[in-house]
């Protein structure tokens, strides 16, 4: 449950980042920049926390240990994450962007056999799709298809598909890389070390994002600049920082970090409201309130089912 509460914690923070960046793009301000400015400003803050725990060290020692596998899945969950990402919102609401995100959700269950997971004894076996998660997770998107109905209406084809294709990139990257993450390092390193470690090594890439950025459009403006700030200390550090510690609480077992990742449709519910009260979006109707329970409903026995004992076939077990 710890796990579960800190995800939906998690959810709150990440909202921040698809009003922010709707606003940015109303604004004219580029995706690149909003994306690699993010990364930028969230590295004094995590060399600071790191340092004051004296783990700067460690950290380092272990990322010279696989330095091609950090660079890689840094990649995967940072920069082919949180790029895409950005690059939707320039062609959609932060409704849109927050509620195609939860795709994570089956995304992330569905590489749930790319995994090992320890059984009683110390035994690590292939994880199995979670079917009752499954179950659980599909009637979220149900109900994040039900908020959303009214207003998918309203944008043409073309834009959602601009949307959407980038989002389902970003969906499996951001599960893959924070899973193989948490592979490489093998609970040596904490949640801080491993979230300015993966900074670090997705650096080099937004360098190269803010130079096209640069060059085709200039410098960002000092309220873009001020935006993206907000989002690197609430999505990029809070939130990010929430979100690994549940997921680290949960490796190995693969019903519970379904459950994790499923928390994340709390985002939808905050950037709902977020989008109603900072950019004067029209309340949902009777059909969105009815998705909102199924989303509500869905979370909660997302965390039910992945507290239930896991039953394990006595033979396979033995084997």
């Amino acid at each position: 449950m710890k796990a579960v509460l800190l995800g939906v914690a998690a959810s709150f923070f990440f909202a921040c980042t698809f009003i922010l960046n709707r606003a940015m793009d109303l604004n004219g301000g580029s995706w690149m920049w909003s994306a690699s400015l993010r990364y930028f400003f969230m590295v004094p803050f995590l060399v600071c926390i790191v340092l004051l725990r004296s783990n700067l060290r460690p950290m380092l020692q272990e990322m010279r240990r696989n330095p091609g596998k950090w660079m890689l899945w840094s990649f995967s969950g940072f920069v082919l994450f949180y790029g895409p990402l950005t690059f939707a919102a320039s062609f959609g609401p932060g409704w849109l962007i927050a509620s195609s995100w939860q795709v994570t959700i089956i995304s992330g269950i569905l590489l749930t056999p790319f995994f090992y997971q320890t059984l009683p004894g110390g035994r690590r076996v292939r994880g199995k799709i979670p079917f009752r998660g499954m179950l659980m997770s599909l009637l979220i998107l149900l109900g994040i298809v039900l908020m959303q109905w009214k207003h998918a209406g309203t944008i043409g084809g073309k834009e959602a598909l601009a949307c959407m294709l980038p989002i389902v990139l970003a969906s499996v990257a951001y599960p893959l890389g924070n899973r193989k993450m948490m592979e490489v390092c093998g609970g040596r390193l904490d949640t801080f070390q491993r979230v300015l470690g993966m900074t670090l090594c997705s650096l080099p890439f937004w360098l190269l994002l803010s130079g096209g950025a640069y060059v085709s459009v200039g410098l960002p403006s000092l309220e873009q600049t001020l935006q993206c700030l907000v989002v690197a200390i609430s999505s990029g550090v809070i939130a990010t920082t929430l979100f690994f510690f549940a997921t680290d609480l949960t490796k190995g077992d693969g019903r519970k970090l379904a459950a994790v990742e499923a928390t994340q449709a709390g985002s939808v519910i905050f950037s709902l409201a977020g989008e109603v009260v900072f950019l004067h979006a029209p309340w949902p109707d009777a059909i969105s309130w009815l998705g909102l329970g199924l989303v509500v409903g869905g979370m909660v026995l997302h965390s039910y089912v992945s507290r239930r004992p896991l039953k394990i076939n006595r033979a396979a077990a033995g084997k």
